[in-house]
């Protein structure tokens, strides 16, 4: 069996989702989410976030980390600009813990769960809620986000190996 974390970045609070179970079969999930204090400086909220990735993952040893790629809007480029910080964070997390990381595009983690790349919050949600088996909706959308992301971790690991990330199956 494999263990992979998806990570979906946000300043104000950062999915966790861990998933454990080989290919297709999901044995067992977790997730949550990092919350930080708007009232805290950046550089504050940044090292809380990077430091509560650092222990999940000291804790929990992945075999591997999906991160979703962070896109910027042309109408909130501040919004983007702060993601990618999040995002620069959790990826130096995943690094010094010596985790394999891939990031994935929003868009293709909901084309990949729900067949729809355009799908919204909820429908996305609810595909990662079915493919877990979970009884009532996963929240905060960002750990669903994030459990979503580790599950297709999970489908993917095998790929991934022959294509020199991550370890080998165990």
């Amino acid at each position: 069996m494999i263990k992979c974390i998806g990570i979906d970045p946000g300043l104000a609070a950062t999915g966790v989702g861990i998933i454990t179970g080989a290919g297709f079969d999901i044995k067992r999930y977790s997730f949550g989410s990092i919350q930080t204090s708007k009232t805290a400086a950046l550089p504050h909220r940044l090292d809380h976030i990077y430091s509560k990735i650092l222990s999940v993952l000291k804790d929990e040893q992945p075999d591997l980390m999906i991160v979703e790629d962070i896109f910027s809007l042309e109408k909130y480029p501040k919004a983007g600009i702060a993601l990618g910080k999040v995002a620069g964070v959790v990826l130096l997390a995943g690094c010094r813990s010596g985790v394999p990381v891939i990031e994935v595009p929003a868009r293709e983690a909901k084309q990949r769960l729900t067949g729809n790349g355009n799908a919204g919050k909820a429908q996305f949600e609810k595909a990662v809620r079915s493919l877990v088996n979970h009884p009532v909706p996963i929240r905060p959308d960002h750990a669903s986000d994030a459990l979503g992301l580790a599950i297709i971790g999970q489908y993917r690991y095998e790929t991934l190996c022959l294509e020199g990330v991550g370890a080998p199956v165990k």
